[in-house]
């Protein structure tokens, strides 16, 4: 079977078609002894556009099965242009996709909700053929993506919207069958205010509402990503808070990434109930470079989410992922006094990474990807600001890829633990400290090998254990000789990248 030609920014331990444009994870369930993750596809291109379900499954997160596109727009139906962001619940021997229908001849910004059934662990899906809640609330301007779980007897659902006062929200309704629907009213709603001091904001509306239930006597998240009708800067918002009946209660918005490039994610609850977390990483860089190359977009790393004893949200890599560590790359530990740097060794294009870092001042990890040191990705503990920031202004001497440094806050007056997740094109800083994370994408230019240091500014201590290990690829299996892709390239069994 051919393979998908080489690439130096295909990502080969996330999660993505070979070819082709992808977006939202959709549908994340746990069916039939698999994780099912459903993702907006488009077929014949790697633009935005002809919006399809395309469908993995996976045993154990580390070894897919790519099956067959799970929905398709039918000509002249509800969904006629796109079936666009929703999700998927176990329900009994089917699987019960709901989504976004999209046409634009009824509204560019509501897409009311409609669905799918299928009988045989996700092969092939029945579309419902009408909408499961023909219209939208009158006061909405934007309405879109459902979101539906179990609660107790009752099923639940959510979609996000823009109100006309101002507001985004989510939508609550409620069914007792998964065929009839009730609307309650906004389960949360609230004006445009900022999340923390990142100069970003809740939105004008909320997209992709997803929602983790109380549990363990640990409050519930809410989680949604900013829309805005201008398309300006955009992030993903948690607010945690608790129910009161039909109405979710919440604190301040906080960020569920501090990166530029994860948006729309999407929850999985586990068969041994952890919560785990997708997202979408799209390209920064220029639209004809990807399109060239034929394909953009990935998926994030599968994260394990959870709320800490004292009600933050924390997030880290699934635990399956340590599977994936291959051959140890480099092994240091020392102090730096500055100014020079110390050279730490040598990595490959994708690697896994945990450094525990101590400073008296301002320090970094600097990964050169050319020989000369003019081409850099930069990851700097400011202790001034007590903060982590990843800085990829120098990542890319090409021209063509988008610059700009992005914090996080960080307690530098204690030891500092992160992991580090590079992908060739994709680099995830998960600060273990605190259980926040920065997604970010960059394109190097440079040839040969990667290489890190340390760097400290003078009169600086810094005392560094770094350690990093060869990122093995996910096993995508061959899809059997039934399997209609419906233009995706077969894969053969990926083999270790450099």
């Amino acid at each position: 079977m051919p393979t998908a030609p080489c690439d130096p920014y295909r990502p080969v331990a996330h999660l993505r078609p070979p070819r082709n444009w992808i977006n939202d994870p959709n549908g994340l369930v746990f069916h039939d002894g698999h994780y099912h993750v459903f993702y907006q596809y488009n077929p014949s291109g790697a633009t935005h556009a002809n919006m399809h379900w395309g469908h993995f499954r996976s045993p154990d997160l580390l070894t897919w099965e790519p099956l067959p596109i799970a929905l398709s727009p039918a000509p002249g139906g509800v969904d006629a242009d796109g079936c666009f962001s929703g999700n998927a619940v176990s329900d009994r021997d089917r699987l019960v996709a709901f989504y976004s229908a999209n046409r634009w001849d009824r509204s560019p910004q509501h897409q009311p909700v409609t669905a799918a059934i299928s009988r045989d662990g996700g092969r092939t899906f029945a579309p419902r053929g009408d909408l499961v809640i023909p219209g939208w609330p009158e006061d909405c301007t934007m309405y879109r993506d459902p979101y539906v779980w179990l609660d107790g007897e009752r099923w639940r659902m959510l979609v996000g919207a823009a109100l006309v006062d101002g507001r985004g929200a989510a939508l609550l309704y409620e069914s007792a069958d998964l065929e009839t629907w009730t609307y309650l009213g906004p389960f949360e709603a609230r004006p445009q205010e900022p999340v923390g001091t990142t100069g970003l904001h809740t939105g004008e509306g909320w997209e992709c509402p997803q929602y983790l239930p109380p549990q363990s006597g640990q409050p519930g998240v809410l989680i949604f990503s900013a829309w805005n009708s201008h398309d300006g800067d955009r992030c993903v918002t948690a607010l945690i808070g608790e129910e009161h009946g039909d109405v979710f209660e919440a604190g301040t918005p906080v960020l569920v990434d501090h990166g530029p490039d994860c948006y729309a994610p999407a929850l999985l609850r586990g068969p041994d109930g952890r919560w785990l977390l997708w997202g979408w990483s799209a390209e920064a860089r220029e639209e004809s470079w990807a399109v060239a190359g034929g394909w953009a977009g990935a998926l994030t790393l599968p994260r394990e989410i959870s709320i800490s004893a004292e009600g933050t949200l924390r997030q880290r890599p699934a635990a399956e992922l340590h599977s994936l560590r291959g051959e140890q790359a480099l092994h240091a530990k020392g102090v730096s006094h500055g100014p020079q740097p110390v050279e730490l060794g040598n990595v490959g294009h994708v690697f896994d990474l945990t450094a525990q870092l101590e400073t008296t001042g301002a320090a970094s990890l600097r990964l050169l990807t050319n020989p000369d040191a003019t081409e850099y990705l930069e990851i700097r503990l400011d202790a001034t600001a007590d903060e982590l920031v990843v800085d990829r202004d120098h990542a890319s001497l090409g021209g063509r890829a988008r610059g700009g440094s992005y914090r996080m806050p960080c307690p530098t007056g204690q030891p500092v633990e992160l992991r580090l997740v590079v992908d060739h094109s994709i680099a995830e800083v998960f600060l273990t400290t605190t259980g926040q994370v920065l997604t970010l994408r960059f394109y190097p230019t440079g040839e040969g090998p990667w290489r890190l240091e340390a760097r400290t500014a003078p009169d600086t201590h810094l005392s560094y254990t770094v350690e990093a290990w060869q990122l093995l690829p996910l096993t995508v299996k061959e899809p059997s000789a039934d399997t209609d892709l419906h233009g995706q390239v077969p894969l053969t069994e990926s083999s270790p990248a450099s």
